[in-house]
């Protein structure tokens, strides 16, 4: 067995083979001093892709036709991730799958904390912390989130619940065309058969052998129609989309395992759920403005979604390095909302001119000097209310390791607005 590609992924199957007894091979074009350590402490060798292998697990950061990969390919590899060798590995271990645009960490969460309310040991991984190695021999249930890389390599995957939260624009650099990328996502059904259930946002078509059950944003009942939450109730953090889709996933997975579904403890669930760090989370306040941290939100159906649910009006950071997001689409969410754009960061201007809305720019010595920069001009661009709004379109990766730290730059960079203001006052 060979491993192509370490990082996060590749160490999770480092030490889930490690823990199997199986022996393995890796390469890695660029491997960090970190991962090449606990290769050897797991004894694993460096591998060549001129040798035969049987089974490539690919981290998701391989393209699927990356010239190594074809090579394989042709000298009889079967190249497969993580998800495929934690379904092969564990074949009781139920899992319920979520991909999507937009919302499928935040609905992925959602499950596993729904489940978990219903006496189950849910775990959630994939995509997110922790790679889904790393949780499969300690958890009933598998709430997976997957990526449109992760969904190229998933041959044979059958679930018995798959979720699609939505399919828009994204990684037109990987896949090139957006109908390639819909490709990869619709993966996450193709081994799906009758008795298994696909949760698919109302009005979307897709050919698929499984049950499909429909949600809408707007109303939080179950299959039998029960209304299990009002969306005034919901906690601050949960989108409507995302609580109605981790629902009905819940109660089917529910009815595989034969187990009773009980309403008022998803609704106690509901209640008491939590959202996930770095989506939409008020950082802080100051009088009537919120800070609000979506350091995520890269995609266009987040970025729009972040835009239509903050209170206007908005100062909103825009920023990062542009991975081709479309702008048309936020152009209208942002009208009669936004009072400013703040632009930060390598293609913050650039995406502000396109935008075409009223922008400043800032600069600034390292990525927490800019970001507080950028949240206080986004302070100063309010009247004393409205929402400063860090939604930023492009990636973290020309200031930041990733949109986590992205984020709690810009949610130190409140608290101390929030707190020199006080200091100000007193």
């Amino acid at each position: 067995m060979l491993i192509y590609g370490l990082g996060r992924s590749g160490r999770g199957v480092m030490r889930f083979l490690a823990r199997e007894g199986v022996s393995a091979e890796w390469v890695d074009a660029r491997p960090t001093s970190d991962d090449e350590a606990l290769a050897a402490e797991l004894g694993f060798g460096r591998g060549d892709v001129s040798r035969t292998y049987q089974t490539v697990v690919a981290a998701p950061g391989v393209p699927i036709d990356h010239p190594d990969l074809l090579t394989l390919r042709a000298k009889g590899a079967e190249v497969i991730g993580e998800v495929v060798l934690a379904a092969r590995s564990r074949p009781h271990l139920p899992m319920v799958g979520v991909t999507g645009t937009a919302g499928k960490g935040s609905t992925t969460v959602l499950i596993a904390q729904l489940l978990r309310e219903c006496g189950l040991n849910a775990q959630e991984g994939g995509n997110i912390d922790p790679p889904l190695l790393d949780v499969v021999d300690h958890a009933e249930v598998a709430v997976v989130e997957l990526s449109s890389f992760q969904l190229e390599r998933v041959p044979g995957l059958r679930l018995p619940v798959a979720v699609i939260t939505n399919l828009g624009v994204d990684h037109l650099d990987r896949h090139r065309t957006v109908e390639a990328y819909h490709d990869a996502k619709r993966h996450i059904t193709a081994g799906q058969q009758p008795e298994d259930v696909l949760v698919l946002p109302a009005g979307m078509e897709l050919p698929t052998r499984a049950e499909v059950r429909s949600f809408t944003a707007g109303h939080l009942g179950l299959r039998s129609g029960a209304e299990v939450l009002p969306i005034s109730e919901l906690p601050e953090g949960i989108h409507p989309a995302n609580a109605a889709a981790a629902l009905l996933a819940t109660e089917a997975l529910l009815d595989h395992l034969g187990r009773q579904v009980d309403v008022s403890v998803l609704a106690a669930g509901l209640r008491r759920a939590r959202p996930v760090g770095g989506r939409f989370e008020t950082v802080a306040r100051l009088g009537e403005v919120r800070f609000i941290e979506d350091s995520i939100a890269t995609r266009t159906l987040a970025v729009q979604a972040a835009l239509e649910r903050a209170q206007p009006p908005i100062a909103w950071l825009v920023g990062g390095r542009d991975k081709g997001a479309e702008l048309e689409p936020l152009r209208a969410a942002a009208a009669g909302r936004v009072t400013r754009v703040i632009a930060f960061g390598e293609d913050g201007e650039a995406l502000a001119r396109g935008l075409g809305l009223p922008y400043d720019t800032v600069v600034g010595h390292d990525g927490d000097d800019v970001m507080l920069r950028a949240a206080q001009a986004g302070l100063q661009a309010l009247n004393g209310e409205g929402t400063v709004l860090l939604a930023p379109i492009g990636t973290s990766f020309d200031l930041f390791r990733d949109y986590k730290a992205r984020g709690e730059s810009f949610a130190r960079a409140a608290r101390q607005l929030v707190q020199q203001n006080h200091e100000v006052k007193a």
